[in-house]
C-alpha cells in the first residue's frame, strides 16, 4: 500500500479533513525528529534523540507484530503522530487486566507557530474514530504521565475514564480506558472507514 493513501479520515465541521496514512520509517524520520525532540513534546521522552535514533526506533515500530505506527494529515499536510499497540503484549504487561479488544494509542501534535482552536482535540478525535473504526476495537487504554495535565482533560473529552496510577520503567503513568461508547457518548461521533 502507498504511504499516501489514507486508511481512515473525517471531516471536522470547524477544521475541515483529518486523515491518517502509514508512517515510513524512513522518508518519515526528519519530519518526525522534529516534532518529537521539540520542547513541546518533553512527555514524548525523545528529547536527546538524533535523527538515526528516531529512524531506528519507527523502523522497529514498524517491524513489530503488536505496535503501529500512522502519521496523521490535516488539509493533506502531515499534522500528527499517531501509534496503535496491544497492550496485553507491550507497555502495560502486567500492570492491568487486559481484555479482548483493548488497543493502547498514543499521539503527538506536530509543532506549530500558528496554532488552531481546537486542533489538538479534533487530532485526539480523529485518532479514536479511526481506531474505533475497526469493528474488533472495543476499548482503547492509554497511560499518559500523570503530570500531563493537558492530555488528561483532552483524554476526558472524548470519553476516557481514569482507572488509576501505574508505576511503568519510566513513568508514572495514569491508566485510563475508553470504550466504543464512552466515546460516541462524549463525542456523538462514531468510527467509521473511508
Amino acid at each position: 500500500m502507498s504511504t499516501t493513501e489514507p486508511l481512515y479520515s473525517r471531516t471536522d465541521a470547524a477544521l475541515g479533513t483529518f486523515a491518517i496514512r502509514p508512517l515510513d520509517p524512513f522518508s518519515d524520520a526528519e519530519l518526525l525528529h522534529g516534532w518529537v525532540t521539540h520542547p513541546k513534546a518533553a512527555f514524548w521522552m525523545m528529547q536527546d534523540a538524533s535523527l538515526p535514533d528516531v529512524e531506528r526506533e519507527y523502523m522497529k515500530i514498524a517491524a513489530a507484530e503488536h505496535h503501529d505506527a500512522y502519521i496523521g494529515l490535516h488539509e493533506g499536510r502531515p499534522a500528527f503522530l499517531m501509534e496503535r499497540y496491544d497492550p496485553s503484549e507491550l507497555e502495560l504487561v502486567g500492570l492491568y487486566d487486559a481484555r479482548p479488544g483493548d488497543v493502547g494509542m498514543h499521539f503527538l501534535v506536530a509543532p506549530s507557530d500558528t496554532p488552531l482552536h481546537g486542533f489538538t482535540r479534533a487530532v485526539i478525535t480523529t485518532v479514536m474514530a479511526a481506531l474505533f473504526a475497526d469493528p474488533q476495537t472495543r476499548r482503547v487504554v492509554v497511560e499518559p504521565d500523570v503530570h500531563n495535565t493537558a492530555v488528561h482533560a483532552l483524554n476526558e473529552a472524548v470519553g476516557f475514564v481514569p482507572e488509576g496510577p501505574v508505576q511503568k520503567p519510566e513513568k508514572e503513568a495514569l491508566l485510563s480506558f475508553c470504550t466504543r461508547e464512552q466515546f460516541e457518548t462524549a463525542t456523538g461521533l462514531t468510527g467509521a472507514t473511508v
